[in-house]
């Protein structure tokens, strides 16, 4: 039996099952690997006893006497929630997914494979310091003694994998499992890879010098978040899967939102510090909120801290401690770069650097596949560059030309860094010097650190290993036999951009422009537009004396700022046929906020994919506008000034169109469009009727089978905001309209007392299909709501729901 028959016949089963969930069976099914929150459990491994305190809303804080303990625990409370998403995300990050999935995860382990994440884990493993080994193993030996004791019972999704006759018997979790899912983090946060590929595409299409016209820079006028720093080859043999194997998400708005505020600006005098990371939709979170408390707190035991965490890993990635709050936001650095490789005719195994034919490494890669009784065998290939991506060899002898050679990939990430180290540092960090000292260990992926602490202070931070090029900027692919485009060097961590205590009050940083062209090396071309950046900005500076309520409206801002830009030519038209002339005044009349029940909202969103493609279709073709369509929206904002800017002339036609007959047109076709989708009476679309969000587990739950979808996914829900608001709740251009992008956790410190701090993140704590704490977030997530993020122990024990004690067994 093939494996979708097989799949389609348990998913029959085990629905019937939870049909008749009155029944004890049923009931069991469901509930057999839902967590134990009470009591007390005898744990081996162990030095002294752990206490672990879950609140209302599902989140544990653990108490423990020493580091092992506290990480233990950790992992121990990670698999109980999460450890399907752990085993999905290790298989992930190692190129194994079709040993579970079968051919549908093919091309996706090959490319991962290829790349080589778990080889360059593999280093780092043999690199590691003491202390950050320590915590490695202690986190996975709390992941281990969970699942060893609860073996057949760590989720649904393995029991409906079973019923199918796929069985996955969890091996160990070991510390080389966590430093693989560190390399697909940094794969989905780090690199302009795809940028790099657009950019050669549009080259080999229109010419260089369209290139900045599709692809613009960032616009002049918009913001910088330290504007005063202290210091066509071989494109059709990229595999699709190097734009899609992104396991956070993908697209142009995937990012985040960061800000902190000086005292000087807020009610209390002291600052108060935002953030809200961007990422892709899914169930269940991302993110796993965490309290991990040293009782008590002393030199040997430093940890006291409260936040968002990833599960698989140890400590926590966005939160705060009893001294430092600390968000972060993607600084899309330029990290990544193609080579055109020129390879040995009579060898394929070689290539040419400075007229010397040099031996690539060969890696082969065994990927075993279900229903396949012998696996598929991958021979990666990587150069001094790195590993090829496209595996293609031949090509034109004479010169080098985008037609035919192969492409390595350069990528700071395929070295060993120090990211686990980097967070234990900051997890404990008294001051804004032990700070940045913690961030000169954070490798990849670059981040812009924001900072406020108990003494007043606010801060930013730009760590990260940023390439230094003898030549070139990175832009497009280069050849990479003569020697002239090679990293040379990395920008000295001294030497990145941070600021302290500025002027301004405030430090906003939301993907765009770090620095401004007189900082002295080379950072990236590829920062984000900065429309969510201007408006945060805008609302900062409106209101001299900020609250955390004035925060949490700032983070559910649904004004898009493109928007605002574009509606002025469009509400001067004065069309004569009535129903474009009715839209016309819904823009004029709509108050440019994307909220859910808005009409003009949805006439809008419409508008803009129309205009999109009413524009850049006939020059660059339906294949490569589908890559380009969202830098090809601030590429509009460019041309729309100029009525007979040549993009409007539609190339297909004998007629030379202008900026207002093309205007007219996509108004037409986003007015036909919704009249198909919502009826004939305008007053009545809704955007959130479009907009929608829909959490769906990322293997089963995109199955394609009705029955099996229902049970791990949840939605759609109506929601506020679009693309490129500070309430991102972008869509992809190409599959409008729903959800893509989110604000997968919003936090909002309190630096004057942190029992006034709050966050949510978007689903809940479990990843227990039906479990109480497997949605119960949404509602609060898409409302702007949050919760308390509870700090003393005597708040916690007020709000616990379940204290689980584990006790040491064993000499």
């Amino acid at each position: 039996m093939r494996v979708g028959a097989r799949v389609l016949l348990g998913i029959l089963v085990v629905v019937l099952l939870v049909g008749l969930a009155g029944l004890t069976y049923g009931v069991i099914v469901v509930r057999r690997p839902w967590p134990r929150i009470d009591g007390t459990v005898p744990v081996e491994g162990l030095h002294a006893q752990v206490s672990i305190v879950r609140d209302r809303w599902g989140i544990p804080h653990i108490y423990a006497s020493d580091p092992h303990d506290l990480f233990f625990a950790q992992g121990y409370v990670h698999a109980q929630d999460r450890f399907w998403q752990m085993e999905f995300w290790r298989r992930i990050g190692s190129g194994r997914l079709a040993e579970i999935l079968g051919e549908s995860a093919l091309e996706s382990d090959r490319f991962i494979r290829t790349i080589g994440w778990h080889r360059t884990a593999a280093q780092e493993l043999e690199l590691l310091d003491d202390e950050t080994r320590a915590a490695l193993e202690a986190y996975a030996e709390g992941v281990n003694a969970y699942i060893t004791a609860h073996k057949g019972r760590l989720g649904l999704e393995f029991t409906i994998l079973g019923l199918t006759g796929v069985k996955v018997d969890p091996e160990p979790w070991t510390p080389l499992n966590t430093l693989t899912w560190s390399k697909v983090m940094a794969w989905d946060l780090g690199g302009n890879m795809q940028r790099e590929l657009l950019r050669a595409y549009v080259a080999a299409r229109l010419g260089a010098g369209a290139v900045e016209a599709i692809v613009p820079p960032y616009p002049e006028d918009h913001p910088i978040i330290v504007p005063h720093p202290v210091s066509g080859a071989t494109l059709e043999t990229v595999p699709d899967i190097a734009f899609e194997s992104h396991v956070l998400g993908w697209g142009d708005d995937l990012g985040s939102n960061n800000w902190v505020i000086s005292g000087s600006r807020t009610e209390t005098g002291m600052p108060l510090l935002a953030d809200d990371p961007h990422l892709g939709i899914q169930m269940p979170s991302i993110w796993y909120e965490v309290g991990l408390h040293c009782q008590p707190v002393t030199p040997e035991c430093p940890y006291n801290v409260v936040g968002a965490s990833f599960a698989g890993a140890p400590g926590v990635i966005i939160g705060h401690n009893d001294r430092i709050a600390w968000g972060v936001t993607n600084v899309n650095p330029d990290v990544q770069d193609l080579f055109i490789e020129k390879v040995n005719p009579e060898n394929p195994n070689q290539y040419e650097y400075q007229g010397e034919w040099l031996d690539m490494e060969i890696y082969r890669e065994e990927i075993r596949v279900a229903d396949r009784d012998e696996p598929v065998v991958v021979f990666a290939r990587v150069t001094r560059h790195g590993p090829i991506i496209n595996d293609v060899v031949g090509g034109t002898e004479e010169e080098w030309s985008f037609g035919w050679q192969p492409l390595a990939l350069s990528w700071t990430a395929l070295q060993p860094s120090s990211l686990t180290r980097s967070i234990l540092l900051l997890n404990r960090a008294r001051d804004w010097e032990e700070f940045r000292e913690a961030l000169r260990y954070w490798d990849v992926p670059s981040q812009n650190f924001v900072y406020a602490d108990v003494e007043g202070n606010i801060g930013y931070q730009m760590p990260g290993r940023v390439p230094i090029r003898a030549a070139g900027d990175g832009s497009m692919p280069v050849p990479g036999w003569t020697g002239e485009y090679e990293w040379v060097d990395y920008i000295p961590f001294d030497e990145l951009p941070r600021a302290f205590n500025p002027p301004e009050g405030y430090i906003v940083t939301a993907n765009n422009a770090v620095v401004g062209p007189d900082y002295p090396y080379f950072i990236s071309m590829d920062w984000l537009p900065g429309y969510r950046a201007r408006r945060i900005v805008q609302l900062i500076e409106s209101d001299p004396s900020l609250s955390v309520d004035d925060l949490k409206a700032i983070q559910g801002d649904s004004t898009p700022v493109w928007a605002l830009e574009v509606l002025p030519y469009v509400r001067s038209l004065s069309p004569d046929d009535p129903r474009l002339a009715e839209a016309v005044g819904m823009l004029r009349a709509w108050d440019g906020r994307a909220v859910r029940d808005s009409a003009g909202a949805a006439l809008f969103e419409s508008f803009r994919l129309h205009l999109v493609e009413r524009t850049f279709a006939d020059e660059l073709g339906e294949p490569l506008l589908r890559r380009a369509k969202s830098s090809a929206m601030t590429a509009l904002l460019n041309i729309l000034p100029d009525p007979n800017a040549p993009w409007f002339d539609d190339v297909r036609t004998p007629e030379t169109e202008t900026r207002d007959e093309i205007l007219l047109q996509a108004l037409e076709d986003a007015v036909e469009e919704l009249t198909e989708r919502l009826g004939s009476d305008m007053r009545k679309w809704r955007w959130g009727d479009l907009h929608t969000a829909t959490f769906r587990n990322q293997s089963l739950g995109k199955s394609g089978i009705g029955p099996i979808e229902a049970l791990f996914n949840r939605g759609p829900f109506p929601v506020d905001g679009t693309i490129a608001t500070v309430n991102n709740t972008a869509y992809n251009p190409n599959e409008p309209y729903e959800v893509s992008t989110v604000p997968s956790y919003r936090q909002i410190v309190d630096l004057s007392d942190f029992k006034q701090s709050v966050s949510m993140h978007t689903t809940g704590q479990s990843g227990h299909p039906f479990h109480p704490h497997y949605d119960d977030m949404i509602d609060l997530w898409r409302n702007i709501q949050y919760h308390p993020m509870l700090w003393t122990r005597e708040e916690v024990e007020a709000n616990a729901e379940g204290t689980l004690v584990l006790m040491p067994v064993g000499p």
